[in-house]
Protein backbone atom coordinates (compact mmCIF):
# COMPACT_ATOMS: atom_id res chain seq x y z
CA UNK A 1 0.00 0.00 0.00
CA UNK A 2 1.55 3.34 -1.08
CA UNK A 3 2.09 6.20 1.33
CA UNK A 4 -0.08 8.43 -0.84
CA UNK A 5 -2.97 5.98 -0.63
CA UNK A 6 -2.62 5.73 3.14
CA UNK A 7 -2.77 9.51 3.49
CA UNK A 8 -5.95 9.64 1.37
CA UNK A 9 -7.55 6.90 3.48
CA UNK A 10 -6.71 8.65 6.76
CA UNK A 11 -7.98 11.98 5.40
CA UNK A 12 -11.28 10.40 4.40
CA UNK A 13 -11.68 8.91 7.88
CA UNK A 14 -11.05 12.28 9.56
CA UNK A 15 -13.55 14.06 7.32
CA UNK A 16 -16.19 11.43 8.08
CA UNK A 17 -15.51 11.58 11.81
CA UNK A 18 -15.75 15.37 11.96
CA UNK A 19 -18.97 15.23 10.00
CA UNK A 20 -20.51 12.88 12.55
CA UNK A 21 -19.57 15.12 15.45
CA UNK A 22 -20.99 18.18 13.70
CA UNK A 23 -24.37 16.55 13.10
CA UNK A 24 -24.79 16.15 16.88
CA UNK A 25 -24.46 19.91 17.55
CA UNK A 26 -27.82 21.03 16.06
CA UNK A 27 -29.60 18.34 18.12
CA UNK A 28 -28.13 19.74 21.35
CA UNK A 29 -28.97 23.30 20.35
CA UNK A 30 -32.54 22.30 19.51
CA UNK A 31 -33.06 20.85 23.00
CA UNK A 32 -31.68 24.01 24.59
CA UNK A 33 -33.89 26.18 22.41
CA UNK A 34 -36.96 24.17 23.40
CA UNK A 35 -36.04 24.51 27.06
CA UNK A 36 -35.52 28.25 26.73
CA UNK A 37 -39.02 28.62 25.26
CA UNK A 38 -40.52 28.02 28.71
CA UNK A 39 -41.16 31.46 30.18
CA UNK A 40 -40.68 31.57 33.96
CA UNK A 41 -43.18 33.90 35.61
CA UNK A 42 -44.80 34.53 38.97
CA UNK A 43 -41.65 34.58 41.14
CA UNK A 44 -42.38 31.27 42.84
CA UNK A 45 -45.46 29.52 44.12
CA UNK A 46 -45.72 27.30 47.18
CA UNK A 47 -47.70 24.20 46.25
CA UNK A 48 -48.35 25.08 42.61
CA UNK A 49 -46.42 21.98 41.54
CA UNK A 50 -49.30 19.88 42.86
CA UNK A 51 -51.21 20.82 39.74
CA UNK A 52 -49.47 17.85 38.11
CA UNK A 53 -50.26 15.29 40.82
CA UNK A 54 -53.13 13.20 39.52
CA UNK A 55 -53.70 15.45 36.52
CA UNK A 56 -55.79 13.50 33.97
CA UNK A 57 -54.57 13.12 30.40
CA UNK A 58 -57.86 14.49 29.10
CA UNK A 59 -59.25 17.65 30.74
CA UNK A 60 -62.65 19.07 29.87
CA UNK A 61 -63.98 22.61 30.09
CA UNK A 62 -66.59 21.41 32.61
CA UNK A 63 -65.72 19.57 35.83
CA UNK A 64 -67.56 18.32 38.89
CA UNK A 65 -65.46 18.28 42.04
CA UNK A 66 -65.52 15.32 44.46
CA UNK A 67 -67.58 17.55 46.77
CA UNK A 68 -70.50 17.70 44.34
CA UNK A 69 -71.98 14.58 45.94
CA UNK A 70 -71.11 15.62 49.49
CA UNK A 71 -72.83 17.79 52.06
CA UNK A 72 -72.68 21.51 51.43
CA UNK A 73 -74.25 24.31 49.39
CA UNK A 74 -73.96 23.31 45.77
CA UNK A 75 -72.27 25.95 43.64
CA UNK A 76 -71.28 26.61 40.05
CA UNK A 77 -68.13 28.61 39.34
CA UNK A 78 -68.11 29.73 35.73
CA UNK A 79 -66.00 32.16 33.78
CA UNK A 80 -64.07 33.18 30.71
CA UNK A 81 -60.30 33.38 30.33
CA UNK A 82 -58.76 36.18 28.26
CA UNK A 83 -55.25 36.90 27.08
CA UNK A 84 -53.34 39.84 28.52
CA UNK A 85 -55.13 42.36 26.30
CA UNK A 86 -58.33 41.56 28.18
CA UNK A 87 -60.36 40.90 25.03
CA UNK A 88 -58.81 37.95 23.15
CA UNK A 89 -60.35 34.65 24.22
CA UNK A 90 -57.82 32.11 25.53
CA UNK A 91 -58.33 28.47 24.53
CA UNK A 92 -56.74 25.37 26.10
CA UNK A 93 -55.75 27.04 29.37
CA UNK A 94 -55.62 24.65 32.33
CA UNK A 95 -57.09 25.84 35.63
CA UNK A 96 -56.37 23.78 38.72
CA UNK A 97 -58.56 24.42 41.77
CA UNK A 98 -58.77 23.21 45.34
CA UNK A 99 -60.68 24.29 48.42
CA UNK A 100 -61.91 23.28 51.87
CA UNK A 101 -64.97 21.16 52.61
CA UNK A 102 -68.17 22.38 54.30
CA UNK A 103 -66.36 22.33 57.67
CA UNK A 104 -63.46 24.47 56.52
CA UNK A 105 -61.00 21.57 56.39
CA UNK A 106 -58.76 20.23 53.65
CA UNK A 107 -60.10 16.77 54.31
CA UNK A 108 -58.55 13.85 52.44
CA UNK A 109 -60.00 10.77 50.82
CA UNK A 110 -59.08 7.20 51.65
CA UNK A 111 -57.07 6.46 48.50
CA UNK A 112 -55.69 9.93 47.86
CA UNK A 113 -52.13 10.36 46.63
CA UNK A 114 -49.90 11.27 49.57
CA UNK A 115 -48.40 14.25 47.72
CA UNK A 116 -51.75 15.95 47.14
CA UNK A 117 -53.13 15.60 50.67
CA UNK A 118 -52.04 19.10 51.65
CA UNK A 119 -54.64 20.39 49.18
CA UNK A 120 -57.37 18.09 50.45
CA UNK A 121 -59.55 15.87 48.30
CA UNK A 122 -61.70 18.66 46.82
CA UNK A 123 -59.53 19.46 43.84
CA UNK A 124 -59.74 19.24 40.09
CA UNK A 125 -58.95 20.65 36.66
CA UNK A 126 -60.69 22.37 33.78
CA UNK A 127 -59.35 23.41 30.38
CA UNK A 128 -60.93 26.32 28.57
CA UNK A 129 -62.88 25.65 25.39
CA UNK A 130 -62.42 27.54 22.11
CA UNK A 131 -64.39 30.46 23.56
CA UNK A 132 -62.23 30.59 26.70
CA UNK A 133 -65.05 29.30 28.91
CA UNK A 134 -64.98 26.90 31.86
CA UNK A 135 -67.38 25.60 34.51
CA UNK A 136 -66.74 24.00 37.90
CA UNK A 137 -69.55 22.30 39.81
CA UNK A 138 -68.65 22.03 43.47
CA UNK A 139 -69.84 23.23 46.90
CA UNK A 140 -69.27 26.54 48.59
CA UNK A 141 -66.19 26.13 50.81
CA UNK A 142 -66.38 27.00 54.48
CA UNK A 143 -63.79 29.26 56.13
CA UNK A 144 -61.08 27.72 58.27
CA UNK A 145 -62.09 26.81 61.83
CA UNK A 146 -61.57 29.93 63.92
CA UNK A 147 -62.87 32.09 61.04
CA UNK A 148 -59.85 34.38 60.70
CA UNK A 149 -59.74 34.12 56.92
CA UNK A 150 -62.69 34.31 54.52
CA UNK A 151 -63.82 31.26 52.58
CA UNK A 152 -61.84 30.86 49.38
CA UNK A 153 -60.97 28.72 46.37
CA UNK A 154 -57.34 28.44 45.27
CA UNK A 155 -56.60 28.71 41.55
CA UNK A 156 -53.46 27.79 39.60
CA UNK A 157 -52.98 28.52 35.91
CA UNK A 158 -50.99 26.54 33.34
CA UNK A 159 -50.48 28.05 29.91
CA UNK A 160 -48.56 26.45 27.05
CA UNK A 161 -44.82 27.27 27.24
CA UNK A 162 -45.20 29.06 30.60
CA UNK A 163 -44.67 27.61 34.05
CA UNK A 164 -47.63 27.20 36.39
CA UNK A 165 -48.53 30.26 38.49
CA UNK A 166 -51.18 31.19 41.02
CA UNK A 167 -53.77 33.91 40.64
CA UNK A 168 -55.93 35.58 43.27
CA UNK A 169 -58.04 33.12 45.19
CA UNK A 170 -61.79 33.35 44.84
CA UNK A 171 -63.51 35.15 47.71
CA UNK A 172 -67.20 35.86 48.10
CA UNK A 173 -68.37 39.45 48.20
CA UNK A 174 -70.96 38.83 50.93
CA UNK A 175 -68.50 37.08 53.27
CA UNK A 176 -68.52 39.01 56.60
CA UNK A 177 -64.89 37.97 57.23
CA UNK A 178 -63.76 39.72 54.04
CA UNK A 179 -62.77 43.10 55.50
CA UNK A 180 -62.19 46.35 53.64
CA UNK A 181 -58.48 46.06 54.38
CA UNK A 182 -58.40 42.60 52.80
CA UNK A 183 -60.14 43.97 49.74
CA UNK A 184 -57.64 46.83 49.39
CA UNK A 185 -54.56 44.65 49.84
CA UNK A 186 -55.34 42.09 47.17
CA UNK A 187 -52.77 41.59 44.41
CA UNK A 188 -55.44 41.15 41.72
CA UNK A 189 -53.31 38.54 39.99
CA UNK A 190 -55.29 37.50 36.94
CA UNK A 191 -57.89 40.11 37.85
CA UNK A 192 -60.12 40.49 40.87
CA UNK A 193 -60.96 37.27 42.70
CA UNK A 194 -63.94 38.69 44.57
CA UNK A 195 -67.15 37.26 43.13
CA UNK A 196 -70.84 37.78 43.75
CA UNK A 197 -73.11 34.82 44.36
CA UNK A 198 -76.63 34.51 43.03
CA UNK A 199 -79.13 31.68 42.70
CA UNK A 200 -80.41 30.33 39.42
CA UNK A 201 -83.92 28.99 38.83
CA UNK A 202 -82.89 25.62 40.29
CA UNK A 203 -81.62 27.18 43.50
CA UNK A 204 -77.98 26.55 42.56
CA UNK A 205 -75.45 29.13 43.76
CA UNK A 206 -73.69 30.66 40.75
CA UNK A 207 -70.71 32.99 40.50
CA UNK A 208 -68.63 34.27 37.61
CA UNK A 209 -64.83 34.42 37.78
CA UNK A 210 -63.21 35.83 34.66
CA UNK A 211 -59.43 35.60 34.32
CA UNK A 212 -56.93 37.78 32.46
CA UNK A 213 -53.77 35.80 31.81
CA UNK A 214 -50.62 37.47 33.06
CA UNK A 215 -52.32 40.44 34.69
CA UNK A 216 -50.18 41.56 37.65
CA UNK A 217 -48.03 38.43 37.26
CA UNK A 218 -44.31 39.24 37.74
CA UNK A 219 -42.08 38.73 34.64
CA UNK A 220 -45.06 38.03 32.39
CA UNK A 221 -44.49 39.14 28.79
Amino acid sequence: MSGRFMMMLIGSFLIYGCGQRQTAVPTTETKQQKKSQILLVGEGCDGCELIYVGMPSQINSVDSSPAWHEQGKKMLVQGTVYKLDGTTLAEDIIIYYHHTDNKGLYSVSANQDEKSKRHGHIRGWVKTDRNGNFKIYTIKPAPYPGRTLPAHIHLTIKEPNINEYYIDEINFDDDPILTEEMRRNRENRGGSGIVKLSKNSDGLLVCTKNIILGKNIPNYK
